[in-house]
């Protein structure tokens, strides 16, 4: 089984929308997926309750309490961590994930935030002895704005590749709110952002 975390000590930086289209794509493969929700607002999970169960089915965790062990038969695992997680949260979240991705958004706080929680990550042995991948993602980017041009030049000081630039539009908010992604959607609109959730999905597959 594989186990991919999406965390960032900033709330309201876009976690959930990443799990759950990470999930998504497993879930289009035939992979039996699963999200473990930790966040006590339980986004994933309500997500979960309007899909269509004409879409992959993807199983719902409620980890808001604890971390419970995943069911067995899973071939794939999103957890969608909470925010300020204590350091002992965040090294044991890592400890059964292969893959950490983290998003942030443009703004000086978010970057502080998110520069805060790489730095605990880089503390943590399994990811400074290279045994875990981190990948950044940029989220709810605006081209051309200067918080946008900012956060290109805060990103080249991470230490961290910065895998994939998803740009901000309320596409996502239309398929949230139907259980969905823009990598389900049909449209020609959804499918040019969906494009660009595929340098993530590629590291993610390849690992």
């Amino acid at each position: 089984m594989r186990t991919v975390l999406v965390g960032n000590i900033k709330g309201g930086c876009g976690k959930t929308t990443l799990a759950t289209h990470i999930a998504a794509a497993f879930a289009a493969k035939g992979l039996v997926t699963a999200i473990g929700d930790c966040d006590r607002q339980r986004s994933s999970l309500n997500w979960l309750r309007r899909r269509p169960a004409t879409l992959p089915a993807i199983a719902g965790l409620d980890w808001s309490k604890d971390v419970g062990s995943p069911p067995k038969g899973l071939d794939r695992l999103v957890i969608d961590a909470p925010a300020a997680m204590h350091h002992k949260d965040v090294e044991d979240l890592i400890d059964i994930s292969e893959i950490v991705v983290v998003p942030v958004l443009p703004g000086a706080f978010d970057e502080d935030a998110t520069a805060h929680f790489l730095e605990r990550l880089a503390k943590v042995k399994a990811v400074r002895k290279n045994k875990r991948v981190v990948a950044v993602v940029g989220n709810r980017l605006r081209p051309g704005t200067k918080a946008s041009d900012h956060l290109d030049g805060f990103f080249g000081g991470l230490g961290f590749p910065v895998v994939a630039r998803l740009r901000d539009s309320q596409i996502y908010t239309a398929v949230a709110a139907a259980g969905s992604t823009v990598l389900e959607a049909n449209d020609r609109r959804a499918r040019s952002y969906a494009a660009e959730w595929v340098p993530l999905l590629a590291l993610i597959d390849g690992k």
